[in-house]
Order: C-alpha cells, then sequence, then structure tokens
C-alpha cells in the first residue's frame, strides 16, 4: 500500500518504523525545522531525522492550504494518509486526495480527550484507562468514525512520559493492522455522549498550588512529568517535581514532613524524583544526600 505519512514528534516516530517495515512509504510530511539548542539553529523534527535514516524523502510545508502544495500533495498517488500528531490543520483536499482517505492515531479513548494534550488530561483527570484508535479524519477536530481501538490501564507510578512512550508503541502496531485489513473494517461513529477536549497545557498550569488535596497534586506532577515539569519554590531555589504518590500523612500545606514527603491540602504527597533549575533530573534520595535534611521547609 502507498502510504504518506504526516507525523513531527517523538510520539510519531515508532508508527513510522511500523508502516515503513509493513507498506510503501512514498513521502514523509513533517513540521519545518524550528530553532533549538544554545546555537539556536534550525534542527529538524524527531520524524524527519528518522525520515532521513530510513532514506525516505521528506517534505515540511509551513502550510497545506495554497494549491500548488495540495497539488503535489495529491500527485503522489497514495493509498492513504497516516497522522501522527503532525501539528497542521490539513484542508479538505488533502483529506480528500488519498484513494482511501487519511487515518490519525489519537492516544485516547474517543470521543473521550480530543484535542492536543490526551495523555496529560488522562493522568490529571484520574481516569482509570486510556488507550489509542484509529480515527478515519474529517474536517472537525477528532471528530472522525473510529476504525479500531486499544485500551491500557493508567498506573499509580504512569507519568506522562510512560504512558506516552506505552502508547506510541500500541499506536505503531494497531495502525499496521488497520492498514492490513483496511478494507475489511467497518467505523463506527463516535458517540455524542462523553465528549471531552484535551486543551494544550499551558505552563501557568504547572505552578503546584499545595493547598489541593495530596491526590490532585500527584496526578499533576505526573501528568506534567518531564515537560513542562511541575514545580514550586524552595529554600534553594525553582524545584521541579517529576514522579509522586499520595500518602495518607498530614501537616502545613507546602510542609516538608519527612525526606521529600510533603503536605498538601489534605494529605501529602511523596515525592521521589526531581529536577533543580539546570540541573538533570534525578532521585529524591539524591537530592537529600547534597541538601541535607528538608524537614520543616516549607515549600510554595
Amino acid at each position: 500500500m502507498r502510504v504518506i505519512f504526516m507525523g513531527t514528534p517523538d510520539f510519531s516516530v515508532a508508527a513510522l518504523d511500523a508502516i515503513h517495515a509493513a507498506h510503501d512509504v512514498v513521502c514523509v510530511y513533517t513540521q519545518p525545522p524550528r530553532p533549538a539548542g544554545r546555537g539556536k539553529q534550525p534542527r529538524p523534527t524527531a520524524v524527519h531525522a528518522r525520515a532521513d535514516a530510513l532514506g525516505l524523502p521528506v517534505r515540511h510545508p509551513v502550510s497545506l492550504k495554497d494549491a500548488q502544495a495540495q497539488a503535489e500533495f495529491a500527485a503522489l498517488g497514495a493509498d492513504v494518509a497516516v497522522v501522527v500528531a503532525y501539528g497542521l490543520i490539513l484542508p479538505q483536499a488533502v483529506l480528500d486526495a488519498p484513494r482511501m482517505g487519511c487515518l490519525n492515531i489519537h492516544a485516547s479513548l474517543l470521543p473521550r480527550w480530543r484535542g492536543a494534550a490526551p495523555i496529560q488530561r488522562a493522568i490529571m483527570a484520574g481516569d482509570d484507562d486510556t488507550g489509542v484508535c484509529i480515527m478515519q479524519m474529517e474536517s472537525g477536530l477528532d471528530t472522525g468514525p473510529v476504525l479500531l481501538r486499544e485500551s491500557t490501564p493508567i498506573g499509580d507510578d504512569d507519568t506522562a512520559q510512560t504512558l506516552h512512550d506505552r502508547l506510541s508503541q500500541m499506536g505503531a502496531g494497531l495502525i499496521v493492522h488497520a492498514l492490513d485489513h483496511l478494507p475489511d473494517l467497518t467505523p463506527k461513529p463516535q458517540p455524542e455522549a462523553g465528549v471531552t477536549y484535551a486543551a494544550k497545557i499551558d505552563k501557568a498550569e504547572a505552578r503546584i498550588d499545595w493547598t489541593r488535596p495530596a491526590d490532585e497534586v500527584a496526578r499533576q506532577i505526573r501528568a506534567l512529568s518531564p515537560f513542562p515539569g511541575a514545580w514550586c519554590e524552595t529554600p534553594f531555589g525553582r524545584l521541579k517535581l517529576l514522579n509522586a504518590r499520595a500518602v495518607d500523612e498530614t501537616g502545613t500545606a507546602g510542609e516538608v514532613l519527612d525526606g521529600l514527603t510533603i503536605a498538601c491540602g489534605t494529605g501529602a504527597v511523596q515525592v521521589t524524583d526531581v529536577q533543580r533549575e539546570g540541573k538533570r533530573a534525578m532521585a529524591a534520595a539524591e537530592l537529600l544526600r547534597g541538601s541535607g535534611p528538608l524537614t520543616g521547609a516549607v515549600f510554595s
């Protein structure tokens, strides 16, 4: 099958590898290189770098709205396009160009968590499970009928990173199955009940409010790990908290009770992984070895 692949971040790479191994990827579309690093030199996306390594042709248009870009897309004569966190809205002319349309790998159990940040929002909300859907794309935001879905539980120790990695691999396996059996799959319209939207994460959401319940704070920490990272002010500067669990202890909100267990409005969180500003991530025990006991300190 002739496939156009459209994706940008690390999440998309596993799907590109899987499709390349099973089908003919005629072109890869991704976002243009962006300035990055200390030198602010243009850096290709994760998908661009992987496509280059696989020897696949790459295009990175700024937009697909103009007639020339749409004509170039249609001229590829693809059977199907697979879209995985591409980052551009596809005009109807693009959606209609492949013979069998455009398929999207979406990291939630639709219609729950349509939108930009389904992994983070599922953790924040305390969902018991999430998953991956293969969706036939249409003009609405993640509104198309679903061809296949697969679920996975969200563990108490899952962060956005661990869930990201698991769902990326699940999506890769599911899309190959979908492509192999596409003529036999029946698209199922999404129900109108249960629709939620996963708004893009705002950095303002990252500061921890210790007056909130411990289970909410722990989910915030895990949902924003590793990026942008939930943070608080401490006696030695800003500290990102990268993993934590709620525990049954009490104290004044923001007070360090023992080790790196911090009191919340109700309950407390036991922090296991942290990152000081400008430093690498480390275990909480390593931080305590370097700073000494913090019991009684107040984080804000």
